[in-house]
């Protein structure tokens, strides 16, 4: 398992829901966030509770937009927000 402040300082938790797409072009699959592995991809459990390691551009999880609303945005894109955040 992944350290849990490599994923807090990515912005992220482990068991939080994420979704992403079998063959990269199939419906939206939602399974949990298990961590990140050594080459940098995220570790995720299916719904049948199988192991995948995907990009971390095809994986999203829920943040609040701009209003507040929950939406999808790419592990990727919250990844480098949480970063940048930190330089201030």
């Amino acid at each position: 398992m992944t350290d849990p402040l490599l994923l807090e300082r990515l912005g992220l938790r482990a068991g939080e829901p994420i979704r992403f797409r079998r063959q990269g072009h199939a419906r939206w699959v939602e399974g949990k966030m298990a961590g990140i592995s050594a080459d940098g991809s995220i570790k995720l459990f299916d719904p049948d509770g199988s192991a995948r390691n995907l990009r971390p551009d095809a994986v999203e999880v829920r943040r609040p937009g701009t209003r507040g609303r929950l939406r999808w945005q790419l592990v990727s894109e919250v990844a480098v927000t949480w970063e940048q955040l930190e330089l201030f």
